[in-house]
């Protein structure tokens, strides 16, 4: 616990048997619930996670929305929800700095910024960079937000995640949430984190699919929710 806030810890993971053991054996010890969310693995990343002592929960469905959801199902009763890469690019040590904004009370959602941190040499490609800059650029102009970064390491208010009604269950998960944020008006920032290259080959940013269809998907949840208005009353309830 952190402060009396249960934390959870959610890594969607698919073919990452090299890099799980690193990443696990980085979380805090305060993290009540560490949960691997294995999205169709077939190099034994669900074994090696159990065998280092997280929960791991099934996704066949790929997507990296899908398998964040189904490791949300599996954090029962925690107050405070993070999500973390099992391809060790993020650096685990480092989620206090995403956890406290919110046990102070102060935030509701905090996402790391690898804009702002300290992102090694070649970690991010060159097609990250100006996607992140892009899909930031127009949600800031869209709706009055202060966003640098898309980054998956990110940390939330439980009841907060709950209202968003997150539904994405591929590329768009990290933007539906930032942009129901903004709709709902949650008090959300960002900190600096570190970023490294990861191990193995990115399944979106590493092949020219991935990257396409990641691009086409961001750009297009962000034209939905501000050009049609039945996208913008579902985040309200109406």
């Amino acid at each position: 616990m952190r402060q009396g806030k249960r934390i959870a810890v959610v890594i969607p993971a698919l073919n990452e048997r090299e890099a799980i053991p690193k990443v696990l054996s980085d979380i805090p010890d305060w993290v009540d619930a560490v949960i691997v969310a294995d999205n169709g693995s077939s190099d034994g990343t669900g074994e090696v996670a159990k065998a280092h002592g997280a929960m791991v929960v099934l996704e066949p469905e790929r997507g990296y929305g899908a398998a964040c959801l189904a490791g949300i199902a599996a954090c029962g009763q925690s107050d405070i929800i993070v999500f973390l890469d099992g391809d060790y690019s993020d650096h685990p040590e480092e989620l206090g700095s995403l956890v406290d904004p919110i046990v102070s009370g102060n935030q509701e959602l905090v996402i790391g910024s690898r804009a702002t941190g300290g992102a090694e040499k070649g970690a991010l490609t060159i097609q990250q960079r100006f996607g992140n800059w892009l899909a930031c650029k127009l949600m800031n102009g869209l709706w009055h937000t202060c966003y640098t970064d898309l980054g998956p390491f990110r940390a939330i208010d439980a009841r907060a995640l709950k209202r968003l009604a997150m539904r994405d269950r591929s590329y768009g998960w990290t933007v539906e949430m930032q942009i129901k944020a903004a709709l709902l008006g949650l008090k959300a920032t960002e900190v600096p984190v570190s970023y490294r290259p990861r191990i193995g080959v990115s399944k979106i940013s590493g092949t020219l699919k991935g990257t396409v269809l990641a691009g086409t998907k961001i750009l297009s949840l962000i034209g939905r929710y501000a050009l049609w208005p039945r996208w913008r009353k579902q985040v309200a309830g109406k």
